[in-house]
């Protein structure tokens, strides 16, 4: 591997705060949304709270669901300025899907399981399933966690202008999940399943 080949291979492994997405906007693949669906449905409305360009939410909406896409930051779709943290929301809502900023996952968890009367699922790195406190206040908390559905091949879940990523969104570094919470159906185990 070239000095050059290899700088390049790191920087996709060692996060680097310098090039991070200033909002943490990091596209869903098609693919990723798509493997989630064919094994869940989502009672609606459906809430994505961090919709960014619409990647979920058109996933979501091309099948037929009802989708109330919001986001922080203006990227072009859905409707802006919108804080999921403080919002209050005029209709019911059935489920919430998103991928949210990683820097913000616990809090949108805890938020979204506030909000959907049935089903959160959220998109994270495989590693967030460490750790006691999370443990305690999200997996086995009030609402425990009822599915993980591991995405066995690599997510290239990248930066808006990255100029590596695949164009399917295949082939990333990092393992991602899909972290799944069933208000109404939760049978009392946490089951691990591999898309």
């Amino acid at each position: 591997m070239t000095s050059h080949a290899s700088r390049k291979h790191v920087h996709s492994i060692v996060p680097d705060a310098a090039k991070r997405e200033r909002n943490d906007f990091y596209r869903t693949p098609e693919w990723v949304t798509a493997a989630l669906m064919v094994r869940e449905t989502f009672p609606g409305p459906i809430l994505e709270p961090a919709c960014g360009d619409g990647a979920i939410s058109k996933m979501l909406e091309a099948r037929g669901n009802v989708v109330i896409s919001s986001d922080l930051v203006d990227h072009g779709y859905g409707t802006p300025g919108v804080d999921f943290m403080n919002s209050l929301y005029k209709v019911e809502i059935g489920s919430i899907v998103t991928n949210p900023p990683f820097r913000l996952i616990e809090s949108f968890v805890h938020r979204a399981l506030q909000i959907a009367t049935h089903k959160v699922a959220i998109l994270g790195r495989l590693l967030w399933l460490e750790g006691a406190g999370r443990r305690d206040s999200i997996f086995d908390g009030h609402t425990p966690l009822a599915r993980v559905y591991v995405i066995s091949e690599r997510a290239n879940i990248a930066r808006q202008d990255d100029e590596h990523r695949d164009t399917d969104g295949r082939g990333g570094m990092i393992a991602y999940a899909w972290y799944l919470w069933d208000k109404k159906n939760y049978n009392g185990t946490t089951e691990v399943k591999w898309i």
